[in-house]
C-alpha cells in the first residue's frame, strides 16, 4: 500500500504525464480551413465520432482540443484561435461571454450528464449514496479522485454533490486533485485511487472502472454543456458546425455515449 508522500509523488507523476495528452493547447495537427474546437475532455469518445461524420457527411473537418473547460476558457481569453467552445458547464461559457468572446446569440446548451462515482473494474466496492454515506470508510487509506474542485467542472458538481450530501468535510483531506476528469478517471482505471467521482459518458468509455454509484440529480446543480462560436472566429464553417451538433446523426452519436441531448434537432 503507498504511503502518502509515496501516493502523492506517483500522482503527481502521473497528472503532470497526462498533462501532455490532455491538456492540449493547441490542436497538434491542423488544416487550413478546419473548424478549430476547444471542447471539455469529457467530450472527446463522443465528439470525435460526430466531428468524422460531419465530414463524411460534407467533406468538412474539425480539429478538436480537449481538456478541461477552465483551462480552454483562459486560452481562449488569452488569445488562442478557437472557433467554437464547448464546456462541461454554464460557468466558463458566462465567463466567456461576459468578456465579449462569444459571439452573441450564437450559445446553445447542447448536452447533459451525470456524475458516478467509480471504482476499479475489478473492486469489490459498493455504495449506497444518500445522506451522510460512508464514504470515507470506503475509501479507507486511499484517495478520492475528482478534478480540481476549484476549477474543472466535474469537480465543481462533484464537491457540490457532497457537500448536499454531508460527507464532504469527511473526505476533505482524501482528495486527489486532478486538472481535468479524464486525469482523474485515468487514476481509477490504474489503482492509483480506489475511488473516484466522473461523469457518467466516462465511466461508460473506460473499461477499466465501473460505476459503484450514481450521484441523485438534486444533490448539483444541472450538468450542461453549452456551445458557442467565439467572437474572433473568422471561419465560415464555424455556426454551421455548431448547426450539426444539434443534427439527428449527432444526436445519435452523442446518446451512445450517455449524454442526454439538450437541443431540439436542428432542420437541415
Amino acid at each position: 500500500m503507498l504511503t502518502r508522500r509515496g501516493f502523492g509523488v506517483r500522482f503527481a507523476a502521473m497528472v503532470g504525464g497526462l498533462a501532455a495528452v490532455l491538456a492540449l493547447g493547441l490542436p497538434a495537427a491542423r488544416a487550413d480551413g478546419d473548424v478549430v474546437v476547444f471542447a471539455a475532455a469529457s467530450l472527446k469518445n463522443a465528439l470525435d465520432a460526430v466531428d468524422a461524420a460531419w465530414k463524411a457527411e460534407g467533406g468538412k473537418s474539425a480539429t478538436a482540443s480537449y481538456a478541461a473547460s477552465s483551462a480552454l476558457a483562459k486560452q481562449i481569453e488569452g488569445g488562442a484561435p478557437a472557433d467554437v467552445f464547448i464546456s462541461a458547464d454554464l460557468d466558463w461559457m458566462k465567463y466567456l461571454s461576459e468578456k465579449k468572446l462569444i459571439k452573441d446569440g450564437s450559445e446553445v446548451k447542447l448536452l447533459g450528464n451525470r456524475i458516478v462515482l467509480v471504482a476499479p473494474k475489478d473492486s469489490a466496492a459498493k455504495a449506497d449514496i444518500a445522506a451522510n454515506f460512508d464514504l470515507a470508510g470506503l475509501l479507507g487509506e486511499g484517495r478520492l479522485a475528482m478534478g480540481d474542485v476549484k476549477a474543472v467542472p466535474a469537480g465543481k458538481y462533484g464537491k457540490a454533490a457532497l457537500e448536499k450530501l454531508g460527507v464532504w468535510s469527511s473526505v476533505e483531506g482524501k482528495i486527489a486533485q486532478a486538472e481535468n476528469v479524464r486525469a482523474a478517471l485515468k487514476l481509477v482505471s490504474t489503482g492509483e485511487a480506489p475511488l473516484g467521482i466522473v461523469y457518467q459518458t466516462d465511466a461508460t468509455a473506460e473499461p477499466g472502472v465501473k460505476i459503484v454509484g450514481i450521484f441523485p440529480e438534486e444533490t448539483h446543480p444541472p450538468i450542461v454543456y453549452p456551445v458557442g462560436v467565439t467572437a474572433g472566429s473568422k471561419n465560415t464553417d464555424a455556426e454551421a458546425y455548431v448547426k450539426y451538433l444539434q443534427s439527428a446523426k449527432a444526436r445519435e452519436l452523442f446518446e451512445a455515449q450517455g449524454f442526454t441531448m439538450l437541443a431540439p434537432v436542428a432542420s437541415n
